[in-house]
């Protein structure tokens, strides 16, 4: 196989759990071109990336909106050409939606890997569908598929673009320091933001917050309850910079969110609140992170319509995630 194409546009997480995915791909196939369609915002993250030949950016997002109808035709037109004329002999597609089974179709790849279990019609598209299930982590589920290619799945490494171990953002942070994400893509997902404050108002360790530019209020929540033991960087870094800042905490407390991934990828130890997902599949991947759930004899839940009261979430006390850190760390 010479040219292979990967299609995992989003989110952030996923395309942090891909990442296992293509180093085994390319310890399978040392030789090939590996391109990939990926969400325009999130291909910074995959920028000047050694295994990867070219990025697909596409502005999926700007799709979505009848006002750019005009323009969204025309750079779809062009991605169908552009990908039509890569000569794929594989297209892999990892986000199982209608929409990505369609540039897989786009690509006109002899093989178009994905999983049997899409949604949306997808698989429809494919030439071979392999049995994913849902029963598992994320990242074990794409590994199915590049396992049925032959490749090698003896090793989990994540094999970020090159990224500055210490930009400016990085200067102005204590030399120890714990980071808080306590924004998430749902409501149902987030835990209370002046509880993440009370949290960092107790922590040893002065407490970093990040959240995107569009979620600096919810930072700015928590670092008022956090007794001036908590400042904000929200909207300050971009990803590769926020990989940095990441890497350089001595743990993470999170929502299950993006950053959450990457700082399992970066082998911190994480504290994930989780309330309606399910871990087994979206948490932190790895032996040294600490899920914080109630156990619920409706969670985890998969319901479309959301609840009016999240329980799950509301239940956990403070207390409750602060012993859990400090058992880990076995300090008072």
């Amino acid at each position: 196989m010479k040219n292979i194409l990967i299609i995992k546009p989003s989110a952030l997480g996923d395309i942090v759990h891909s990442l296992p995915f293509l180093n085994a791909l390319k310890k399978g196939f040392p030789n090939a071109r590996i391109d990939w369609v990926v969400g325009h915002g999130l291909h910074t993250i995959l920028e000047g990336h050694p295994m990867i030949n070219k990025l697909w950016v596409i502005k999926k997002d700007q799709w979505k909106q009848l006002k750019n109808l005009k323009q969204t035709i025309g750079e779809i037109n062009d991605l169908r050409l552009g990908l039509g004329a890569a000569a794929y002999d594989v297209s892999i597609d990892l986000s199982g939606l209608f929409r990505s089974g369609v540039i897989s179709y786009f690509s006109k790849a002899k093989i178009r890997l994905g999983f049997k279990e899409s949604d949306e019609g997808s698989p429809f598209f494919y030439t071979h569908k392999i049995h994913g299930s849902m029963n598992i982590h994320a990242i074990d589920r794409y590994l199915k598929i590049v396992q049925f290619m032959g490749c090698p799945i003896d090793e989990i490494s994540y094999p970020f673009a090159p990224y500055d171990p210490f930009p400016e953002i990085c200067r102005s942070l204590p030399n120890s320091y714990v980071v808080m994400s306590p924004s998430a893509g749902k409501p149902a997902n987030r835990w209370h933001a002046y509880k993440f404050g009370e949290l960092a108002s107790a922590l040893p360790l002065p407490v970093v917050v990040i959240s995107s530019a569009a979620e600096a209020l919810i930072a700015d929540e928590v670092v008022m309850h956090s007794k001036g033991n908590a400042v904000s960087i929200a909207g300050k870094t971009n990803l590769k910079e926020l990989l940095a800042v990441i890497k350089g905490a001595t743990y993470f407390i999170c929502n299950d969110t993006g950053p959450m991934h990457m700082a399992a990828a970066l082998n911190i130890p994480v504290f994930a609140i989780f309330g309606p997902a399910n871990p087994v599949r979206t948490g932190p991947h790895g032996k040294i992170h600490t899920v914080l759930q109630k156990e619920l004899d409706c969670s985890p839940c998969y319901r479309q319509k959301p609840c009016d009261n999240y329980r799950c979430m509301e239940n956990l006390s403070v207390s409750e995630v602060l012993t859990a850190i400090q058992r880990k760390f076995r300090v008072s």
